[in-house]
């Protein structure tokens, strides 16, 4: 099976990531910490204003494209996949967007790196916009692993999806939809469903 993976939200626990370092930045630029949990976007997280928005990523995207921890067991459990035959793409939005000047036009290369030095394998990985379901359908995937609440409907449409569990995505149910809650969660369901 052609399995496909997101990154932010998949790999990341980009909640927590949110969270700790949304609430660092308000205290650092005396904002006042009011979040609303259950939002995907973090200005609306945060009720941050655009400029805030682009001011917090372009002070931590390069940390947590680079540095931020892989989720547990996702390594290992990407390989066992692996092993038993599946294909892997990653199937990720990841853009620019706030990045500092000197590191603008090189997302693609620190993902690269990011994901080489976690030791996750991959067969292809792909770059998005908008939705996932064109990039998946085209590429032959089979079941997408997925966060974003709109993607996880989106795709859903016509494919299976896998919904990693978080806050923001709670309400999302469906056909062509499973929840998961960890990669070996993840793991055993695609042995019994597949």
């Amino acid at each position: 099976m052609r399995i496909g993976i997101d990154i932010d939200g998949v790999l990341t626990d980009i909640e927590r990531f949110i969270v700790d370092y949304g609430t660092k930045f308000c205290i650092e630029n005396n904002l006042p910490i009011e979040i609303e949990a259950g939002y995907y976007d973090e200005a609306k997280a945060f009720h941050w204003t655009e400029e805030q928005t682009l001011k917090f990523w372009n002070e931590y995207i390069v940390f947590y494209a680079t540095k931020y921890p892989i989720r547990d067991f996702a390594s290992e459990v990407i390989h066992k996949l692996k092993e038993e035959g599946h294909e892997i793409y990653i199937v990720t939005a990841r853009n620019e967007y706030g990045m500092p000047d000197e590191y603008y036009g090189k997302m693609r290369e620190l993902v690269d790196t990011w994901l080489k030095e976690n030791n996750i394998y991959y067969d292809k990985i792909i770059y998005t916009e908008g939705s996932k379901l064109p990039y998946c359908v085209g590429n032959y995937v089979e079941l997408l692993i997925e966060d974003s609440p709109k993607q996880v409907q989106n795709v859903a449409e016509k494919l299976p999806v896998f919904c990693f569990d978080n806050q923001y995505n709670k309400e999302i149910s469906g056909k062509n939809i499973t929840r998961v809650y960890s990669w070996y969660d993840v793991y055993d369901k695609i042995n019994k469903i597949y």
